[in-house]
């Protein structure tokens, strides 16, 4: 069974190593940022979203595509976090 650290740090690494520099950026920046503070729920949803292809996860952060309903309340902490909400 995955500890809470190593599922942290699983994370962290997956945010950090996405392909395109910019979603690394977004996304590793925003896991260093808080991810431990998140709740359980957002904390699944965002392992969940590390698994969609950058191109699509781009556009729902950016606000250019619309953000599946199991993605919006982590794509909105997310895009809070990086000042676009």
């Amino acid at each position: 069974m995955e500890t809470a650290e190593n599922r942290l740090r699983r994370l962290r690494l997956r945010a950090w190593h996405r392909g395109i520099r910019e979603m690394d950026l977004v996304l590793g920046g925003f896991a260093d940022a808080g991810l431990a503070d998140l709740e359980p729920g957002l904390l699944d949803a965002f392992d969940t979203l590390l698994s969609e292809d950058d191109h699509d996860l781009y556009g729902w952060i950016a606000g250019r595509t619309g953000v599946p309903a199991r993605f919006e309340a982590i794509v909105g902490r997310i895009r809070l976090h990086r000042g676009l909400a």
